[in-house]
C-alpha cells in the first residue's frame, strides 16, 4: 500500500452542501475550510505509514472488503483500493466528503457514524476510523455501527489520540517561544473539550473494543517529534482555528502571529499526542 503528501488542491473542490456543514457544525476541525485540506496532507505524511502497516498485518488484500470511516483525505482510501485491486471493494465515508475523489477507486458516500445506520452490515474484512472518534460524543454508538459491519472474522482498526496522555506541543519547554506554543496547545484542547472532545479517549480504545464484542484485542502507539509534517500541521491547525481561539478570548492576534513565526522560521521541535492504534476481531460464528 502508498501514499504520498502533496499539495492540497483547494480551487477544485466542490463546496461542501448545507447539510454537511449542519452536521459538521460541532466540529472545531472541520472540512469546510481551505486549510482542512493542507491538515489532511501533513496528517497523511505523519500517519499513513503507521496506518498501512496496521492494515497490511491484518492480512488486508487482494480481494477484501473494506470501510474507511470518516476518511477526510484520499490518502488512506487509495492506499486501500491499491491493496484490494480490482476483486475487492472500498467504501470511503464521511460527513463532509467534499475532499475524496470519485472514480479514484473506491466508492465515496456522505455518512455520519454516530447518527446513520451501518452501511452494508457484516459484509466487511476492515473497518478502520482514525482521528474520528475522538470527536464524535456518542463514541459508544459510533462503535458500535463500526462494529456490526464486520464480517465474522473481521477486523477493527481504530486509531485516535490521547491528548491528556502528552498535552504539549513542544516537549522541551526550554524558552519563551517554547512555552507560548505549549499555551496555544492548551488553548485549542479547550476548544476541543468545549466541542465534546475526549481528551483521553486514546486510552480506552482497547478496552471499548473488547466491550463492543472483540477479540484478539491489542494496541501500539506512535509519537512523532520535530520535522517539517509537524510544523506545517500545527500552522495549519492554528491557522484553522484561530478565529475561535480569538472569540473565546484563549488568544490574540500578537501570540499567534509570534507562534506562526516561530514554526515558519524552524525554531520549535514541535510534537503530537501520541496514536493509540487498536484492533479487534469479529469472533467467528460456530453452529
Amino acid at each position: 500500500m502508498t501514499s504520498s503528501p502533496r499539495p492540497p488542491q483547494v480551487g477544485g473542490r466542490p463546496e461542501p452542501t448545507g447539510e454537511a456543514t449542519a452536521s459538521a457544525r460541532g466540529y472545531l476541525l472541520d472540512n469546510a475550510r481551505a486549510e482542512a485540506g493542507e491538515r489532511f496532507v501533513w496528517l497523511a505524511e505523519l500517519f499513513d505509514g503507521v496506518t498501512r502497516g496496521h492494515v497490511e498485518r491484518l492480512g488486508i488484500g487482494a480481494g477484501s472488503r473494506c470501510w474507511e470511516v470518516g476518511a477526510g483525505g484520499p490518502g488512506i482510501p487509495e492506499a486501500l483500493a491499491a491493496a484490494v485491486g480490482p476483486t475487492g471493494h472500498v467504501l470511503a465515508t464521511d460527513i463532509d466528503p467534499s475532499w475524496l475523489k470519485e472514480g479514484a477507486g473506491y466508492e465515496v458516500r456522505r455518512h455520519d457514524v454516530a447518527v446513520d445506520p451501518t452501511p452494508e452490515p457484516g459484509t466487511f474484512d476492515l473497518v478502520h476510523a482514525r482521528l474520528v472518534l475522538v470527536h464524535v460524543p456518542d463514541r459508544a454508538r459510533a462503535l458500535a455501527t463500526m462494529a456490526a459491519a464486520l464480517r465474522p472474522g473481521g477486523w477493527l482498526l481504530v486509531e485516535d489520540a490521547d491528548t491528556a496522555l502528552q498535552p504539549l506541543a513542544c516537549v522541551d519547554d526550554s524558552g519563551p517561544a517554547q512555552r507560548r506554543a505549549n499555551r496555544l496547545r492548551d488553548a485549542v484542547r479547550e476548544l476541543l473539550a468545549r466541542r465534546g472532545a475526549d481528551l483521553r479517549y486514546g486510552r480506552t480504545v482497547p478496552r471499548a473494543l473488547r466491550e463492543a464484542g472483540l477479540v484478539d484485542v491489542a494496541a501500539a502507539g506512535f509519537f512523532p517529534v520535530g520535522g517539517v509534517a509537524c510544523d506545517r500541521l500545527e500552522a495549519a491547525t492554528i491557522r484553522h482555528v484561530r478565529g475561535e481561539l480569538l472569540a473565546a478570548g484563549l488568544s490574540d492576534d500578537a501570540e499567534i502571529d509570534a507562534h506562526l513565526a516561530a514554526v515558519e522560521a524552524g525554531e520549535l521541535d514541535l510534537t503530537l499526542a501520541p496514536l493509540i492504534s487498536a484492533w479487534g476481531r469479529r469472533p467467528v460464528e460456530r453452529p
